[in-house]
């Protein structure tokens, strides 16, 4: 089975959020990425979240 789950990563500026995949066996922490977010029209962190509800 692979290790890659997927992920939801919230903007630091709006609502914003990214669905990706994240190595769990490589990469233990929560990562913090810098994407562009449509809503504030500029870069930003995105942080990882926890998923709301069933499934990941």
């Amino acid at each position: 089975m692979s290790q890659d789950r997927i992920i939801r990563m919230q903007s630091s500026a709006s609502k914003h959020v990214l669905i990706t995949r994240k190595n769990k066996k490589a990469v233990q922490r929560k990562i913090e990425l810098t994407k562009y977010d449509p809503v504030a029209r500029k870069r930003v962190v995105y942080k990882e979240i926890k998923w709301k509800g069933k499934g990941g």
